[in-house]
C-alpha cells in the first residue's frame, strides 16, 4: 500500500504502525510522488493525505480514479462534513480526521482491503464458470466475474460501489437504512453516516442511470432508505 504524507512524522509512524501490521508500504511526500509510485509499482490501497504541496489530496484522488478503482483513504485535519464530504465525491473509500487512533486506522484499512480483495477480483475465485447473475431489468451483476452491466454495457465501478449495488441486488425490493449498508459493506458500526452512504450511492447512480434524476433502477426513499426494484 501508499502512504502519501507530507508531515515526515506521520508518514514515519504510518508506515511503523502498518508494516507492524504485516503490510508492504511505499511512501509518498506530495501527489505528484503519489502518482509517480502508482503509475510504477502495484498498489492496493492508498493512505492521502488532503493538505499537501505541489499537488494536493483532493486533486491527486481525482487523478488516481482515472486509471484505478484501488481503496483511498483520506487522512486530514479538516472534520468539517463539507470536507469529508468533498473528499468521498472526489473518488475517496474513506475519511479518516486527525489525530487519528492507529488501531481504529489499522482495522479501517483492513476493511477497505477485504472490500478490495472480494469485489476487484483479487481473491481466488469459486464456483462455476458461468459465475452467477443478479439482474433486475438491463442491470446485470455478474458475482464471479465481478463485471456490471447495463442494457450489455458494462460499467466501471470501485470495489466499495460494486459491494454497495451487490448488497441491493441481493435484496430486491427490500428497503435498506444507511446504517444497514453500512455496517454490511463498511463492516463496522453505524453512526452518523447517512451524508457517507448518500454520497457513494450517487456516484452509482450516475453510472447506472441513464437519467440519475429519474432513476430506473437505484431509488431514494427519503429519510428511510434505498432499494433497487424488480424490473422486467
Amino acid at each position: 500500500m501508499l502512504v502519501c504524507d507530507d508531515d515526515a512524522d506521520i508518514g514515519a509512524a504510518l508506515t511503523i504502525y502498518l508494516t507492524q501490521a504485516g503490510y508492504r508500504v511505499l511512501t509518498a511526500r506530495d501527489g505528484l510522488e503519489a502518482l509517480q509510485v502508482t503509475a510504477r509499482e502495484t498498489v492496493h490501497l492508498v493512505l492521502l493525505d488532503v493538505m499537501m504541496p505541489r499537488l494536493d489530496g483532493i486533486q491527486t484522488a481525482v487523478r488516481l480514479r482515472e486509471t484505478s478503482h484501488v481503496p483511498i483513504l483520506f487522512l486530514s485535519a479538516k472534520a468539517e462534513d463539507t470536507d469529508r464530504i468533498l473528499g468521498l465525491t472526489m473518488g475517496g473509500d474513506d475519511y479518516i480526521t486527525k489525530p487519528f487512533n492507529p488501531v481504529e486506522l489499522l482495522a479501517r484499512v483492513k476493511a477497505a482491503l477485504r472490500r478490495y480483495t472480494r469485489f476487484s477480483g483479487l481473491a481466488e475465485t469459486t464456483g462455476s464458470a458461468d459465475g452467477t447473475t443478479l439482474q433486475t431489468g438491463g442491470l446485470a451483476l455478474d458475482t464471479e466475474s465481478k463485471r456490471v452491466t447495463v442494457d450489455g454495457d458494462e460499467v466501471q465501478l470501485t470495489a466499495l460501489e460494486y459491494a454497495i449495488l451487490e448488497l441491493l441486488m441481493r435484496n430486491l425490493d427490500a428497503l435498506l437504512t444507511s446504517a444497514q449498508i453500512y455496517e454490511a459493506v463498511w463492516d463496522r458500526p453505524a453512526f452518523d453516516v447517512a451524508k457517507t452512504v448518500s454520497v457513494h450511492v450517487r456516484h452509482i447512480r450516475e453510472k447506472i442511470e441513464a437519467d440519475p434524476k429519474n432513476p430506473r433502477y437505484l431509488k431514494v426513499v427519503y429519510g428511510l432508505g434505498y432499494k433497487v426494484g424488480r424490473r422486467k
